[in-house]
C-alpha cells in the first residue's frame, strides 16, 4: 500500500509505458455520462475502495512523523515509554496498512472484475443482435479486441487509475503539508530538483511508448499469422500450397524483432530505476547535508532530519505519475470509448415495438413487389471495425432485386434459378429476416416480417446453407443448438431422418463426438446431412435450401437428396435448384434473372417458352452439371 502512495510504485513504470500517441484523440461528448452510469451499480464499492486508498495514503505520512517522535520524543530525551508506545503505533500501522491493502485488493478486484462483467455480457448480447451484413464486413479479431482488451482497459478507469490518481493527490499534498510545516527550506530544495527526476521520465516516457506501439503492433501481426495459419482452412491451404521455410523465416524475423524491442524495454527500464534511483540518493544526500547543517545549527532536530528524508522518497513518486495522468486517463477513456462506439451501432434489423408472432397453422409465403439493395458500410460497421470500409467509395449500393412478387402456397416447393448474381440467395435470406427489404414486402401467413416477433420467425424458418457450418463441440450439442430441451431420443430420431443416423451410431463416442473447428472431421456430405438433421431438430413450418447439395459426390448426394424429402415433406419451402430432378419436382420454377422473376412454371412449360430458363437448361442442367451461382 506504500508504494502506491510514494516512492517509485509499479504505477509510474506502467503510465510510462502508456502511448502517449492517445492523447490526440478526441472523445465523443457523453462519455464521461456514460462511464458515471455504468459504475452506478459499483458506487458503495467505489467509494469504500477510495477511503482506503485515502487512508493508505495518510498511513504513508504517518510512518515518517511517528519516526520523527521516536527520535526527538523518546530517544533524545531517554523516555522508555514514549519509544515503547510510537514503536507499537509503528507496528500497528503496519498491521494496519497490511489489512488496508488486501481490503483495497478485495474491493478492486469486485469492482473491476463486475465491471468486466457488465460490459463483456453486454457488447456480447448487442453483437449477438446485429445482422449479418455486420458480420460480413467487421473483422473478427477487431470485435474480440472490443471484448478483451478495450473491456479490460475501460475497467482500469475505475481501479488502477482511478486509485493512482486518487492516492497520488492525497499522497502529494499530504507529503508537502508535512515537509513544509517540517522544514520549508529542505522542502523548496527538495522541489528545486523535481526537474532532475521529472525530464529524464519524459524523455523515456516518449519513448517507452513508442516501443510499446511497436511490440503491440507485432504482437497483433504475428497473432494474425498463427491463427490464419493454425486454423483447419489455413493449416490445409497452408499444407498444399505453402511454403513452411518462407513462413517459418517470416515468423522468426518478426519474432526476433520482438525479442529486440523486448531486450531494449527491459534495459531502458533498468536504466530508468537506476538513473532516478541514483537522482533519489544524491537529492536524500543533499538533504543530509542542508538539514544536517540546520540541525547542528539547532533550527530543527534530528528526528526531523529523518522524517524530512523519508517523506523525500514519497514525493518523486506521485510527481512523476501525476505528470503522465492524462496519458492515463485519456488511455482509460479511449477505451470506453471503443467499446461505447460498439454498443451505438444499431442493428439494421431489429424487432419492432408491437410485434406479433407469426400466425399458426401451414404458412404461405408472399414476395409483393420486394426491392432490395446491400447496405453500404456505414450503415452496418464501423471503419474502425474493418479496412474494407475505408476504401469504399461512400455511394449506394446498386440494387439487387427490382420488384419481384411471387406467392408459395402451403405445402409448395419454389425452386429459383439463375445466373451467378441473380439475386436468388437474396431473395432466400430475406425470408429468415438475414436483411430487411427497402421497399415491397415479404409475409409469412399475410404478417409482415417485419412485424413479426423474432423468435417466432426463427422457429418458423429453416435454412440450410451450401456451406453447412459446425461448432467445435459435439455431435449432440450441435443439434441441440437448434432445440435446446431435445432429448436424445429427438436427436437419433432426426439423425435416422438425415440419413446419417447409422454412422453417427458408429461411432466410439456417438453423439458425444466432437466434430473439430467448422466440423472439419466430417467429410462434405456428412455436415450436410448433419445441418439437415438440425433443421429436422428444429421442425421448423418453412424450409429454405441454398444449394444445399453443390459440391457433394455422387454418393453423399444421394444420401442428401434422400433426407431432403424428408425434410420438405408438409413443408413450404424455398430451394435453390442445384439439380433437375429438383427443378422436376418443383411445384413452380422461378427464373431471376438481373435482380426480377424473368419467367415462372412448371419444367415442361418453361422449356416449351424457350426462354432464360430453356438457355439454362441446355447449358448447365441437362448434362447434371450445377448451375452458376
Amino acid at each position: 500500500m506504500a508504494m502506491m502512495g510514494g516512492g517509485f510504485g509499479p504505477h509510474v513504470w506502467t503510465s510510462l509505458r502508456r502511448d502517449d500517441s492517445v492523447t490526440k484523440q478526441r472523445i465523443a461528448p457523453g462519455t464521461v455520462r456514460r462511464i458515471a452510469r455504468h459504475a452506478r451499480p459499483h458506487t458503495r464499492k467505489i467509494v469504500a475502495f477510495l477511503l482506503l486508498v485515502v487512508a493508505g495514503a495518510v498511513i504513508v505520512v504517518a510512518n515518517p512523523l511517528l519516526m520523527k517522535a521516536i527520535i526527538d520524543d523518546g530517544i533524545l530525551t531517554g523516555r522508555t515509554g514514549v519509544v515503547i508506545g510510537l514503536a507499537v503505533a509503528i507496528a500497528a500501522l503496519a498491521v494496519l496498512d497490511a489489512a488496508l491493502t488486501l481490503a483495497q485488493r478485495w474491493f478492486s478486484s469486485r469492482i473491476g472484475e463486475g465491471l468486466i462483467y457488465d460490459l463483456r455480457t453486454e457488447v456480447f448480447d448487442h453483437v449477438q443482435r446485429m445482422p449479418v451484413a455486420f458480420f460480413m464486413r467487421a473483422q473478427t479479431g477487431a470485435l474480440v479486441s472490443r471484448l478483451n482488451s478495450d473491456v479490460i482497459g475501460a475497467q482500469r478507469a475505475l481501479t488502477s487509475t482511478l486509485s493512482s490518481v486518487v492516492s497520488n493527490v492525497v499522497s502529494l499534498v499530504l507529503v508537502l503539508g508535512a515537509m513544509l510545516a517540517l522544514s520549508w527550506q529542505v522542502t523548496l530544495v527538495a522541489l528545486v530538483l523535481l526537474p532532475i527526476f521529472v525530464v529524464p521520465a519524459k524523455y523515456v516516457g516518449r519513448r517507452m511508448s513508442a516501443l510499446t506501439r511497436e511490440q503491440m503492433q507485432l504482437d497483433a501481426e504475428m497473432s494474425s499469422v498463427t491463427t490464419e495459419r493454425f486454423n483447419v482452412a489455413g493449416a490445409m491451404v497452408a499444407k498444399l500450397y505453402g511454403r513452411p521455410e518462407d513462413d517459418a523465416a517470416t515468423y522468426s524475423a518478426r519474432a526476433a524483432r520482438v525479442r529486440d524491442v523486448g531486450v531494449t524495454v527491459g534495459m531502458y527500464g533498468t536504466v530508468f530505476r537506476v538513473a532516478l534511483g541514483l537522482v533519489a540518493a544524491l537529492a536524500t544526500a543533499l538533504v543530509y547535508g542542508i538539514g544536517g547543517v540546520l540541525a547542528v545549527d539547532g533550527v530543527f532536530e534530528l528526528g526531523t532530519l529523518v522524517a524530512l528524508t523519508a517523506l523525500l522518497m514519497r514525493l518523486y513518486g506521485p510527481l512523476t505519475s501525476l505528470s503522465n495522468v492524462h496519458v492515463d486517463v485519456m488511455t482509460a477513456l479511449v477505451s470506453f470509448d471503443r467499446v461505447f462506439e460498439i454498443l451505438d451501432l444499431r442493428p439494421m434489423v431489429a424487432q419492432r415495438p408491437g410485434a406479433r408472432p407469426v400466425p399458426e397453422g401451414p404458412v404461405t409465403i408472399e414476395f409483393d413487389d420486394v426491392r432490395f439493395r446491400y447496405p453500404s458500410a456505414e450503415e452496418v460497421s464501423l471503419a474502425s471495425l474493418e479496412s474494407v470500409a475505408r476504401q469504399d467509395s461512400g455511394g449506394p449500393s446498386q440494387e439487387v432485386l427490382k420488384g419481384v412478387s411471387f406467392t408459395a402456397r402451403p405445402g409448395e416447393m419454389i425452386a429459383l434459378v439463375g445466373h451467378s448474381g441473380a439475386g436468388k440467395t437474396t431473395i432466400t435470406s430475406l425470408v429468415s429476416r438475414l436483411y430487411d427489404v427497402d421497399a415491397g414486402a415479404v409475409r409469412i401467413n399475410g404478417l409482415d416480417v417485419r412485424e413479426a416477433t423474432l423468435d417466432s420467425l426463427r422457429d418458423t424458418v429453416g435454412v440450410v446453407m451450401q456451406d453447412a457450418h459446425l461448432f467445435h463441440d459435439t455431435i449432440g450439442a450441435n443439434l441441440r443448438y437448434a432445440r435446446p430441451g431435445a432429448s436424445d431420443e429427438e436427436i437419433w430420431e432426426a439423425l435416422r431422418a438425415a440419413q446419417i443416423g447409422d454412422l453417427v451410431e458408429g461411432l466410439p463416442d456417438g453423439l458425444d463426438t466432437v466434430v473439430g473447428d467448422r466440423g472439419y472431421r466430417l467429410s462434405g456430405g456428412e455436415k450436410q446431412r448433419l445441418a439437415l438433421a438440425r433443421l429436422l431438430l428444429k421442425a421448423p413450418r418453412v424450409v429454405v435450401l441454398d444449394e444445399a447439395t453443390a459440391h457433394l459426390d455422387s454418393e453423399s448426394e444421394a444420401a442428401v437428396q434422400l433426407a431432403l424429402k424428408t425434410a420438405l415433406l408438409g413443408r413450404t419451402s424455398l430451394v435453390i435448384a442445384h439439380r433437375l430432378s429438383t427443378i422436376r419436382e418443383a411445384d413452380e420454377i422461378l427464373v431471376v434473372h438481373d435482380g426480377r422473376v424473368a419467367e415462372r412454371g412448371r419444367h415442361e412449360e418453361l422449356l416449351e417458352h424457350d426462354g432464360h430458363y430453356a438457355e439454362l437448361y441446355r447449358t448447365q442442367f441437362r448434362s447434371g452439371g450445377s448451375p452458376a451461382g
